[in-house]
């Protein structure tokens, strides 16, 4: 059963890691778009009507699919006051008592947010703008992320258990890179 357990934290985080390496490439798309159109607007007097709603467009997906993998490098803000200055054990109880929170949080926003996602999709809703695209694709990550958070949050009190219980982390995030002053 652990095994099963430990494997099932491994490949969803696993998961998320390449979906927001996948996702990480719509800021490459959008710093090409964001300097087509300052190049369009001040060198040719020719601004876009399309640029800058397609960088916004873009960075909501960016922004959601990557907080999966950040919630297990531990990237997300957090209060570190008590936490920092708890016993190990104790640090390890209150993961285990607080992730959940971070689920149930997740499931509240993908209960309210798929209805929103899929009347988008049915209505072809499209934005206000002169260009106006389809919103719905933008739309849909929401839900889509939601349901990653939440299997990360799972993955993550998994992993909270195993520290807890005296068990090795199944899917320790990677070592920090060494600073500069560490390498000399």
């Amino acid at each position: 059963m652990l095994s099963l357990l430990a494997q099932f934290a491994r490949t969803v985080t696993a998961v998320n890691r390449w979906i927001m390496i996948a996702a990480s490439a719509l800021i490459a798309i959008m710093v090409v778009v964001i300097c087509y159109e300052v190049i369009a607007r001040y060198a040719f007097d020719a601004p876009t009507v399309w640029a800058m709603e397609l960088a916004r467009l873009l960075l909501g997906p960016y922004f959601l699919l990557a907080g999966a993998y950040l919630l297990h490098m531990g990237g997300h803000v957090n209060v570190d006051i008590v936490y920092a200055r708890l016993p190990e054990r104790w640090a390890r109880i209150l993961d285990v008592l607080t992730i959940p929170v971070i689920a149930a949080f997740a499931v509240i926003l993908l209960t309210y947010s798929l209805p929103l996602a899929l009347a988008s999709y049915n209505q072809q809703e499209t934005s206000t703008s002169a260009w106006n695209p389809q919103v719905w694709p933008a739309k849909a990550m929401m839900p889509v992320a939601l349901a990653l958070l939440i299997a990360q949050t799972v993955a993550e009190w998994i992993r909270a258990l195993f520290r807890l219980t005296g068990h090795p982390d199944p899917a320790p995030p990677p070592a920090a890179p060494a600073s500069p002053d560490e390498m000399t």
